[in-house]
């Protein structure tokens, strides 16, 4: 379980593709105090194990591995990380630190894009396309996780609206602080960004599916 709310900004240092999916190694310093094997960190917003790590040591920056099965790379973007790719760094929540921003899991739900970024005073609103069936885990001031980073949703799109062509989409409002202590600042217009939509909101949906009902046959 994570927050979104990064703590460093890693670096790829080495891919490796395998037919059980991919292995990488990501340079950090700052996570790497109390790392542990098995533990879990979120790679730009994706939930991954650590599976061998090295800290920092004669001028040598740290580093750790982790491995992304053929799930995680289907359904997030992984498999386009390349070496001096950067990535959003958090590590799981203890359960007794502050919920900063909101309940990530670091499950992926799909890969969103970049259509538009707009300077609005000294933050940017920056717009994200999807697939239309991820409409209803949005509402405006709701909460999404972008590459691991807990947001806002700024305003969404409403039923019929064809501004992105077939598309939905949804806003967010970055302030300069998140501009340079995460990744977000170095995305364009077309930049991919892995998505995760806020958790309350996929149970209320399922819910809503299967009806009340459903659960008093329990």
């Amino acid at each position: 379980m994570f927050s979104g709310i990064v703590e460093e900004v890693g670096e790829v240092l080495e891919v490796k593709d395998t037919e059980g999916g991919r292995w990488l190694k990501i340079g950090a310093t700052a996570i790497l105090g109390d790392a542990m094997l098995g533990e879990s960190i979120s790679v730009s917003g994706t939930c991954l194990t650590v599976v061998d790590f090295a800290l920092a040591l004669n001028g040598q920056p740290g580093w750790f591995a982790v491995e992304a099965v053929n799930e995680t790379l289907r359904r997030t973007r992984c498999g386009e990380l390349l070496r001096g790719s950067k990535v959003n760094l958090e590590k799981a929540l203890k359960v007794s630190d502050r919920l900063g921003g909101h309940i990530v899991t670091g499950h992926i739900d799909t890969v969103g894009e970049v259509a538009e970024i707009v300077e609005d005073g000294f933050s940017w609103q920056i717009s994200f396309t999807l697939d239309k069936s991820y409409a209803p885990f949005f509402v405006e001031k709701g909460s999404v996780a972008v590459d691991g980073v807990s947001l806002t949703v700024a305003a969404c799109a409403d039923p019929g609206d064809s501004r992105f062509g077939d598309k939905f989409w949804f806003s967010v409002a970055l302030i300069p602080h998140t501009l340079q202590v995460t990744t977000m600042g170095a995305l364009k217009v077309g930049s991919r960004v892995n998505l995760e939509t806020d958790i309350i909101a996929r149970y209320v949906i399922r819910l809503a599916q299967f009806g009340i009902g459903s659960l008093t046959a329990l």
